[in-house]
């Protein structure tokens, strides 16, 4: 099995798979190529424009053609080649195909039969410059500054991208995606109202100068007797979330997105899809958290409702405020983020030093503790995410799954109910990974999430990512996806379930995948 590169850097290298080099030449785009087994190659081509390649057989009796004439280009592809299929390329200017003989494939019950390199993230170090990222703040209503970030607006004409981060952290989050994404497409990554950089500017609820407080609740704004006006009938709710994205979009961007959101963004991405379908292109949910909220919705429970007053508006009531104290004092202490962060990478090796240092930023903002109190006693939304979910179906938004395998909150087997309901929603199983793939595995996510978008775009002529051909949803798939980071090859597993998929499907697969282990190490 053989591994071709086609680059448009000074010199491009032919390897195998065991990473050993076979050619080296300082051509751009010649290659001198081995002699192969059975007499067949698998070629690539790459086209600049729709930033893809496609998959060839080659005849051995081309390849003397094919150095000679100094590259792909220059053969008759309709008479020389037979097509077998195309396969996304990274989206920048580096693409790379693995092939094998003609009898590797990979079976049905999801076994491995070939090794995918994909790209690394753009390496600095190496002269390679990702998108330039923007913060920038956007005034929703009076008071309700939301903070924002973006990266390739340059890109005229190329398809939106809306990022939705998870609780407790905001578009620093998104980092990686944006400046890699932001190379092909525009991106943007909001902090919900509440978090991150979009905490408010001014204290919703100051205390009097006639309230005995200590020295700790000097510095907590919300936690007075009485609101401000502009915060009468703030919540920091799914809906309050959902109106904020619809506003960002319409008056932001100006046009229908893709949207992808991980944990509770992969919910307020689905809710808000469920409730504006005609401005959303596509749904990605990463690791999306099934439930938000732990009180009734008054819509839905108006007698159950009655019981919760407060509801998560301010002013808070003073039991709620003396608890958050409490609580605060524990969840914002640095060793307790440590252990979270420590909890949801699956990896350990990653460095969340950023994520920890802007989590910890966040924690100490005087508006925290009181917007993490009302974010806990906000109701829940209108829609359940089952709901949601069947309203998404139902007007045909396309939806596709990301999930990271090692997620201690949520299990994959919620990702695999979500598959049950919505069966032609493409499925990635990525491990390692825990609840945060996007950061710990972001070229598996950047690539499979530029491979999804170019299959919509493209109105399915490009094959989703790890697929040849769009026939191939109906066959389980599990391919190793290698990449270059800080100078070491990486490799990650990913298992895609296709439409025709059962719950024995996945079980079998688990089981499988066990047995192969245990026969390595054995």
């Amino acid at each position: 099995m053989e591994v071709l590169s086609y680059s448009s850097a000074p010199c491009c290298d032919a390897v195998n798979l065991r990473w050993k080099l076979i050619v080296k030449s300082t051509s751009s785009h010649q290659f001198s190529l081995p002699g192969f087994r059975k007499n067949r190659v698998l070629g690539a081509k790459f086209d600049v424009r729709r930033k893809f390649l496609s998959c060839y057989n080659l005849d051995q009796s081309f390849l003397k053609q094919l150095n000679h004439q100094g590259g792909f280009r220059s053969l008759n592809t309709s008479e020389n080649f037979k097509h077998v299929g195309q396969i996304l390329s990274n989206g920048s200017s580096d693409g790379y195909v693995i092939g094998g003989e003609e009898d590797a494939s990979i079976s049905e019950t999801g076994e491995p039969g070939t090794k995918v390199l994909i790209p690394g993230l753009p390496d600095e170090s190496k002269g390679e410059s990702g998108a330039t990222v923007s913060s920038c703040f956007w005034e929703w209503k009076p008071k309700f500054n939301v903070h924002y970030e973006k990266a390739g607006c340059e890109n005229l004409g190329s398809p939106p991208v809306l990022l939705l981060p998870g609780f407790g952290v905001g578009s620093f989050h998104y980092e990686k995606q944006l400046k890699d994404l932001g190379l092909d497409f525009r991106v943007w990554a909001i902090d919900f109202l509440g978090q991150g950089r979009s905490l408010p500017f001014e204290d919703p609820a100051p205390r009097n100068e006639e309230e005995g407080v200590s020295d700790t609740k000097d510095v907590l704004w919300g936690f007075g007797e009485k609101s401000e006006p502009w915060a009468s009938e703030l919540v920091y709710s799914i809906d309050l979330w959902q109106d904020q994205v619809r506003y960002f979009i319409e008056e932001v961007i100006g046009e229908p997105v893709y949207i992808a959101g991980n944990s509770l963004g992969g919910f307020v991405a689905l809710y808000f899809a469920a409730c504006n379908p005609h401005l959303v292109k596509g749904v990605t949910l990463l690791n999306a958290t099934p439930f938000w909220g732990f009180l009734p919705n008054p819509t839905r429970s108006p007698r159950l409702s009655k019981i919760f007053p407060s509801a998560g508006s301010f002013p808070l009531p003073p039991t709620v405020r003396k608890l958050t104290e409490i609580v605060w004092q524990k969840i914002s202490d640095p060793r307790s983020i440590a252990e979270v962060l420590k909890q949801v990478y699956a990896d350990h090796s990653t460095n969340v030093d950023k994520v920890f240092s802007r989590i910890l930023e966040t924690s100490e903002h005087p508006a925290a503790a009181a917007s993490f109190a009302s974010i806990m006693l906000a109701p829940q939304g209108q829609l359940s995410f089952r709901d949601a979910l069947s309203r998404c179906q139902m007007n045909n938004v396309p939806i596709c799954l990301m999930y990271g395998k090692e997620d201690p909150w949520v299990k994959p087997l919620w990702g695999l109910q979500v598959k049950q309901q919505v069966p032609e929603a493409p499925y990635y199983e990525i491990s390692p990974a825990g609840h945060c793939p996007h950061d710990e595995v972001p070229e598996v996510v950047n690539y499979l999430l530029r491979g999804w978008i170019k299959n919509l775009e493209t109105g399915g002529l490009v094959a989703l990512p790890l697929l040849d051909a769009p026939e191939g949803m109906q066959n389980n798939i599990a391919r190793d996806l290698e990449f270059v980071r800080d100078g070491a090859k990486k490799v990650v597993n990913v298992r895609f379930f296709a439409s025709k998929f059962s719950v024995w499907d996945f079980i079998s697969s688990f089981i499988i995948s066990r047995l192969r282990k245990l026969e390595l190490k054995s």
